[in-house]
C-alpha cells in the first residue's frame, strides 16, 4: 500500500475480527435487538405495586357458619382492594359467625360477621332479628340501610278474624339474601338462606319479632328513616 499500513490498521480491528463479525453479523444484530427490547420492556412495567395480607374463605363457606382454621386461609391484595374493617390475623375471626355466604377467596370483613360487625353504626343494645316474609318477592325490593315496618296478620276472617298489627316500625335492614351474589349462584345451603332478611330492632321486640312467623304472616312495608332527634 502506498502509507505502507495495512487494512486492518486502518480500521483498527484485527482482520480476523472483522472476519468473525461478518460472518455472524445476522446473529449480533439479533442479540442487539434483543438487548434493546429487553431495555424497553423494563422501561415500561410499573415499579413492583406493595401489598397487604388478608384473611379469606378457604372454601364456600354458607351463612351460620362458624370460623375454623380450616375455613380460613390469607391472600396478598393490593391496598386498594381491601374491604374496609377487614382482617390480617386468621386467629382473630375463629369462633365467629358469618352473617352471610362468602365465596372460596371473598375477603373477610367485619360486617359479614353476626354479632357487632352486622350491627356496627346501629343504637346501642340492637340486636340483628332474622324474618322471611310471607311474600319472599319483597326481599328483591329491599338492601340494606333501607328501612320497614314489620305488620303482622293472623287469622283468615272466617273461623279465625283477621287482625293486622305492625310489630315495629321504621327498623333498619341489615342484610337481604339478595344483597349476596352468594345467594343467586349455587351457594351451600343457598336454599336457607333464600327471602331471609336481617333487620336490626331493641330487644324488646325481639321476641315478637323472631315469633311472628309461627303465629302468622309477616309482611314487611318499606319506609322512610324515623326522624333524628335535635
Amino acid at each position: 500500500m502506498a502509507n505502507g499500513k495495512s487494512p486492518s490498521r486502518r480500521t483498527g480491528f484485527p482482520l480476523g475480527v472483522r472476519r468473525l463479525v461478518f460472518r455472524h453479523r445476522r446473529f449480533l444484530a439479533a442479540l442487539l435487538f434483543c438487548l434493546a427490547a429487553a431495555v424497553i420492556v423494563e422501561a415500561l412495567i410499573p415499579p413492583e405495586q406493595s401489598l397487604s395480607r388478608v384473611v379469606a374463605a378457604a372454601e364456600d363457606l354458607p351463612v351460620g357458619t362458624v370460623l375454623t382454621p380450616a375455613h380460613l386461609t390469607t391472600i396478598d391484595l393490593p391496598p386498594e382492594a381491601i374491604p374496609f374493617r377487614s382482617f390480617t390475623e386468621i386467629p382473630a375471626v375463629v369462633g365467629e359467625q358469618l352473617a352471610t355466604p362468602l365465596h372460596r377467596g371473598s375477603v373477610l370483613a367485619e360486617t359479614f360477621l353476626v354479632g357487632t360487625g352486622l350491627l356496627t353504626g346501629s343504637p346501642p343494645g340492637s340486636v340483628a332479628v332474622p324474618l322471611r316474609p310471607a311474600d319472599e318477592t319483597t326481599v328483591q325490593l329491599l338492601s340494606p340501610g333501607q328501612h320497614v315496618d314489620v305488620v303482622l296478620s293472623t287469622g283468615n276472617g272466617f273461623e279465625v278474624p283477621a287482625t293486622t298489627s305492625v310489630l315495629v316500625r321504621a327498623a333498619p335492614v341489615l342484610w337481604t339474601s339478595g344483597s349476596s351474589a352468594g345467594s343467586a349462584t349455587g351457594w351451600p345451603n343457598a336454599t336457607d338462606a333464600e327471602g331471609l332478611v336481617v333487620i336490626a330492632a331493641d330487644p324488646s321486640d325481639a321476641a315478637a319479632l323472631a315469633g311472628a312467623s309461627s303465629t302468622g304472616k309477616v309482611h314487611l312495608v318499606l319506609t322512610g328513616a324515623p326522624p333524628v332527634d335535635q
